[in-house]
């Protein structure tokens, strides 16, 4: 699939997923390349028909773009509660285990996601997977003693590379720590595996989301199609 049709993929299931944002909600933004078009058709909704509603973004760049539409943003800890969460993914699976991050966004994304009583991902198909793990998973990590995680991680068979920039510097997040990416190819117990990140010293968070979204928007060709957690 060229970049083309992927960016038209996107913006498919971005401005599906403006659909549902009604008057009044606290509405988490995510962050992420198919977020940026949902965002665009939210500007448009708020400018041409009037919506109203108050954002909690996922990054400062997403932050950036919302309030560039007069969009209404607030700090997380100024609400009580979000209505819905609308943000993009990696990689999902058929259970609806998900990998997110790749943006280097994933504490606030999850601090959003788990503090939301809707959580919606929006993807093109080629993020629709049967096992998640071929997309590398980020674990965020403080830059104090990185090395010696990135150590444990090389003992463990984790494959870790700290993620770089173009200038070969370490990529910051927005709460300047440092992200190292896990090419593990296939993540076979994923509970597992969150267990034994986050009960690692020096680790913050991790990309993994299992079980959290309720609701899929997949960019198809034949056009936006949704997928339902049972479970949840």
């Amino acid at each position: 699939m060229d970049k083309t049709e992927q960016d038209r993929l996107k913006m498919a299931a971005g401005i599906e997923a403006a659909k549902l944002v009604e008057n009044d909600m606290i509405v988490g933004l995510g962050t992420g390349s198919t977020v940026r078009f949902f965002v665009d058709e939210l500007g448009r909704r708020v400018q041409e028909e009037g919506l109203t509603f108050t954002g909690v973004t996922t990054s400062l760049r997403t932050k950036e773009q919302a309030e560039g539409y007069g969009i209404n943003i607030v700090d997380v800890d100024d609400v009580d509660h979000i209505d819905i969460t609308i943000d993009g993914a990696d990689e999902v699976d058929k259970n609806f285990d998900g990998i997110k991050g790749g943006g280097a966004a994933l504490l606030w994304e999850k601090i959003v996601a788990t503090n939301s009583s809707k959580i919606v991902w929006i993807v093109d198909e080629s993020k629709v997977v049967d096992t998640i793990g071929r997309f590398p998973l980020p674990v965020e990590v403080i830059p104090f003693g990185e090395r010696h995680v990135l150590d444990r991680f090389k003992e463990r068979g984790y494959e870790p590379v700290l993620r770089l920039d173009d200038q070969g510097q370490r990529v910051l997040t927005d709460e300047h720590n440092h992200v190292i990416d896990l090419h593990m190819e296939k993540i076979e117990h994923p509970e597992d595996l969150a267990q034994d990140l986050i009960t690692t010293v020096g680790v913050v968070e991790h990309g993994l989301f299992l079980n959290m979204v309720d609701t899929v928007i997949v960019g198809d060709p034949n056009g936006p199609r949704v997928m339902t957690n049972s479970n949840k």
